[in-house]
């Protein structure tokens, strides 16, 4: 009975969601603005995730009948505003589902005729790919538009034909169409208001399409717009201002338009701020040209290094300040005086210069002018401070982290969320004592080597090894106080404020891990396991661990946790459902914000095992090229023991011939006295 009763409430279900009207649908749209807040100001998700479905229902249709069919209106409109504004659109949906870009949807719309080419491509297509199999998609239709255009006329007139004929149905079934739904054909109406201005290269381009069509009849629209456009870039600074003065009184016109406009329409709110059809780089190019002075350095420093980085072309940029610092450090205060000097002779200057410039410009290009020196004065005021003529100059990373801007946070926000936004950045890394030294003496090996960043990386590697121990302390030191600043800051970052704790309810389930790497690290760090390692060291060692286990292994843990995952939900269902709503949007706040921290903890644990691992690869590229020179050293020694081998052995030999001769030589000698003394005696018997 217990099954049969459920199959008829299901298809009793199955049968009114299909039964939603017009009118049901307008109904509930109705309700649901009526519910909304009056300052509703979230995203729609947030005010949709805390509705009360069951106060929306009506009729037959129950909360989830509800919820189900404004899901699926929600799904057809924009959803990046709040819920109040898009209950507007959901209406005027359901009111005209196919109005606007859906109106090619609707089933009784007629379908556009294929063009001559993609006739001859769609019945050629499948022949060219049996073909050509190894050919992809792009290939065969290059292939194709090739062939079309090579087609003879008559063979070409036969999809022209076609298509047309096709068109003219098209055309008939369209007027009927738009007879038949009137209500779906908006007829734009023509706006009597002035058309906005034009840009300089606007108008430029304006100008040259036509010339540029004639000389290349058959180009592109993508390659006509790439090829103008690098003409634009490589145009003369005096024929770019031709097109920058006619911009600027197109911009006047339109502005007086548009007061004429107001006047005459004084019901129409335009709030529409007219922005300057100029870039940044047009409107110095107009000013140089009108004669505004160029900005002298802030200070000596400044015009030190701006007349030095004329010369230094080819060092990289990240190193000309440094450069700079250590010079203008070498230099005597006579000389860091008389830079000085020449920077206030050119600020009084172009004082003079830039009064005389704003006296020649109309009352409104005054005004902008004026705003512009300001604003340049107060960022000049932040950069002045950290001069070397007023204070010691800073490291390039010291640099870097004052000019870094601060997280943007929505000015709506309140003052409490923004700081703990700012509170969630994790901190800064320790350094070793190594990478400590190598960041004081970094300046002085470049300039030893000329900016050769390898060459003092290698240097300043070997004289740390060389380094006596005594030496080395100091920076020792200063690296186990950066690792205690780090652990300290990482748990002030963890634990929540004194006042602002996270309020524990009754009864409220355990958060379980999100990943297996995490349930891995708990197990880890709770069984003491790696309490000799420092913090640092403690998340490498995991890193490493980690990534020795096999695959079946790491899956058992996500497995795992996909298990407490789905029981925490189950149990954090249940109790927030017995719980006050503030409650649960409390603990929702508080899920997010330990999500955030987590992610952030194992980037930066992510972070440090590259580190570690780019660290390790270095140490054995370096071991690698020791061999390698070690082992060409021991050729060359043993080539050179061959060498002094093969001398040896060719005087032996040489002294052994030379013996040989002697020896040869002194037998020939003998037994030509032996000869003449046969003779003699021969002579005497005689």
């Amino acid at each position: 009975m217990n099954g049969s009763s459920n199959i008829s409430s299901a298809s009793q279900t199955t049968r009114i969601k299909n039964e939603w009207s017009k009118e049901d649908c307008l109904t509930l749209l109705e309700r649901i603005r009526g519910l909304l807040p009056d300052g509703d100001a979230m995203k729609y998700k947030t005010t949709e995730s805390h509705f009360d479905w069951e106060k929306v229902c009506f009729g037959s249709f129950t909360g989830d009948m509800c919820k189900q069919k404004w899901q699926k209106v929600s799904s057809e409109v924009r959803k990046y505003r709040t819920m109040t504004e898009l209950i507007v659109d959901a209406i005027e949906f359901v009111k005209n589902p196919y109005k606007g870009k859906k109106l090619k949807t609707h089933p009784d719309f007629p379908k556009k005729p294929l063009t001559p080419y993609f006739r001859f491509f769609m019945e050629k297509r499948a022949k060219y790919a049996k073909i050509h199999p190894e050919m992809s998609n792009l290939d065969l239709t290059k292939i194709l538009s090739k062939k079309y255009k090579e087609l003879p006329e008559k063979k070409k007139q036969k999809y022209i034909t076609e298509f047309q004929r096709e068109k003219e149905s098209f055309e008939k079934n369209m007027a009927r169409f738009k007879e038949e739904h009137p209500e779906l054909m908006e007829e734009r109406k023509k706006s009597d208001l002035p058309e906005k201005p034009k840009t300089p290269q606007q108008l430029w381009y304006n100008h040259e399409k036509k010339t540029y069509m004639k000389l290349h009849p058959e180009v592109s629209q993508k390659e006509l717009k790439e090829a103008l456009r690098r003409q634009w870039s490589q145009l003369s600074d005096k024929r770019r201002l031709k097109w920058i003065s006619k911009a600027l009184e197109l911009q006047k016109d339109y502005e007086d338009s548009m007061r004429a406009y107001h006047e005459a329409h004084p019901d129409v709110n335009s709030d529409e701020h007219v922005r300057s059809v100029l870039t940044k780089a047009e409107r110095q190019l107009k000013d140089k040209f009108d004669g505004r002075p160029t900005k002298p350095p802030p200070n000596g420093y400044s015009l030190y290094c701006a007349e030095l980085m004329v010369n230094m072309k080819d060092v990289p940029s990240t190193e000309r300040m440094v450069l700079c610092s250590k010079q203008w450090k070498m230099m005597t205060q006579k000389e860091k005086d008389m830079f000085q000097k020449r920077c206030e002779q050119k600020k009084k200057q172009y004082d003079i210069d830039l009064q005389r410039f704003l006296e020649s410009l109309p009352e409104e290009e005054r005004d902008r002018v004026l705003t512009e020196e300001k604003l340049g004065g107060a960022k000049l005021a932040v950069g002045v401070a950290s001069s070397p003529h007023r204070a010691k100059s800073p490291s390039s990373k010291e640099r870097c982290r004052e000019a870094e801007p601060e997280p943007w946070a929505p000015a709506g926000l309140p003052k409490e969320r923004r700081d703990a936004k700012k509170k969630n950045k994790l901190p800064e890394t320790p350094k070793t004592a190594e990478e400590m030294w190598q960041q004081s003496v970094i300046g002085d090996y470049l300039a030893k080597y000329r900016s050769d960043r390898r060459k003092a990386q290698a240097a300043m590697e070997a004289a740390w090894k060389s380094m006596e121990k005594k030496e080395k302390i100091p920076w020792i030191k200063k690296a186990a106080e950066d690792q205690k600043r780090y652990e300290r800051e990482l748990l002030e970052m963890r634990a929540p404020p004194a006042g602002q704790r996270k309020p524990k309810f009754d009864g409220e389930p355990k958060k379980p891990p999100v990943s297996g790497y995490q349930m891995f690290s708990q197990e880890l760090l709770t069984n003491g396991e790696l309490n000799h390692f420092s913090l640092k060291e403690r998340m490498v060692e995991i890193g490493k661990r980690w990534h020795k286990l096999t695959q079946s292994q790491k899956d058992k843990y996500k497995k795992l946790v996909e298990e407490q995952q789905v029981e925490y939900k189950a149990e954090l269902e249940a109790w927030v459902k017995v719980r006050p709503p503030q409650a649960g949007r409390e603990r929702q706040t508080d899920r997010q914000t330990d999500r955030q921290t987590e992610r952030e903890t194992d980037r930066q644990a992510d972070r440090q095992r590259e580190r570690e691992r780019e660290r390790d690869r270095q140490a054995d590229r370096q071991t690698d090229r020791e061999r390698e020179r070690q082992t060409g050293r021991q050729a060359d020694r043993q080539t050179e023991r061959e060498r002094q081998t093969g001398r040896q052995t060719d005087r032996h030999t040489d002294r052994q011939t030379d013996r040989e001769r002697e020896k040869q030589t002194g037998r020939q000698a003998d037994r030509q006295r032996e000869t003449d003394r046969q003779t003699d005696r021969q002579a005497d018997r005689q």
